[in-house]
């Protein structure tokens, strides 16, 4: 059941934002150099994805597409991919702001937020069970051009909530403890949930048809 690429583009903005302003060690890493060494520092860090991801969404690629034949195994990649953002979303809700504390860490920001960003866990897992099967679908949508309007989006969304986060803290630091904070990651965690359910249709639609 592809989804129509407005819908896509949608998806693509919400869980890039909801990847931008998440806790986590790139999130924590751009507040540390951000606080340490400056607002450009923080905005160094928060442009690792657009270095580190390239090759995780090639290899998710190449192993998915071989299994575009097989309503099984997508089936079951969408459930899965409907479990982890479900995860996300829950999270949203329940994980504390991160702590805004300054590092004695030297310079070299870009070069440690790709190492932080290749040792996490989450793009892989991202990748291969939500990142690409909705890649898939935007190329059955829309073809190339599908494929570059969901990356575009998605990377402009995560990039620059971690430097609206730079920013923020370099001027304010109240930012990530205050009421707005909760209140974006609230509406995040909603429309997080709202694609968990429709990769639970996708998955379910896929297993019936196999």
């Amino acid at each position: 059941m592809a989804q129509s690429l407005p819908s896509l583009a949608l998806a693509a903005a919400a869980l890039g934002l909801s990847a931008g302003f998440s806790p986590g060690p790139l999130f924590s890493l751009v507040l540390s150099q951000t606080l340490r060494h400056g607002t450009a520092e923080g905005v160094k860090v928060a442009l690792a994805p657009v270095v580190t991801d390239a090759p995780i969404i090639l290899a998710s690629w190449l192993v998915l597409s071989e299994f575009s034949g097989t309503p099984t195994v997508l089936g079951l990649v969408s459930l899965a991919g409907a479990a982890l953002l479900a995860r996300y979303g829950i999270a949203c809700f329940t994980t504390p702001p991160p702590a805004a504390e300054a590092t004695r860490e030297a310079p070299r920001s870009l070069w440690r937020g790709v190492a932080a960003n290749f040792a996490n866990p989450h793009p892989y897992l991202f990748w291969t069970a939500v990142g690409v099967p909705l890649l898939l679908d935007a190329r059955a949508a829309s073809g190339l051009a599908g494929v570059c309007v969901f990356l575009a989006l998605f990377y402009v969304a995560i990039v620059g909530a971690k430097v609206a986060a730079a920013v923020a803290t370099g001027r304010c630091g109240r930012f990530l403890s205050g009421r707005a904070y909760r209140l974006l990651m609230g509406a995040l965690g909603v429309s997080l949930l709202y694609f968990a359910a429709t990769f639970v249709v996708q998955g379910v639609s896929l297993l019936r048809g196999a």
